[in-house]
């Protein structure tokens, strides 16, 4: 016999892949010609332009090519990563620490980020 855990798990599972499906299926062998999967980067900048609005501040430095673009974006989104992840460690040991105090597992003087 199936425990509910097993079919809470199976119908779980059955959502998930008809989710994944589904928008496979609808929009087979549609793709940008038909108006599918266009992106707000191509057509914002055509709305702007057609409304007769002109930039009136130039960027300081543009990159030589897309591959670097990427590249300072992939490193923007490391260097915050890494600066998230320092803030919950951080934050997760000083509750760590703070409850080992508190039930007196630790000897003060071993206490360390206080």
């Amino acid at each position: 016999m199936v425990s509910k855990v097993t079919k809470r798990a199976i119908i779980l599972l059955c959502i998930v892949a008809a989710i994944l499906i589904f928008p496979l299926a609808y929009y087979n062998g549609k793709g940008e010609a038909q108006g599918y999967f266009g992106g707000s980067d191509d057509q914002g900048p055509e709305y702007i332009e057609t409304t007769g609005y002109h930039p009136w501040v130039q960027p300081l430095w543009e990159p030589p090519s897309s591959e670097i673009e990427s590249l300072l974006f992939a490193l923007q989104a490391a260097i915050g990563a890494i600066i998230i992840g320092y803030v919950l460690g951080y934050w997760k040991c000083q509750s760590n620490m703070k409850r080992r105090k508190e039930k007196g597992e630790v000897p003060q003087d071993q206490l360390k980020w206080e």
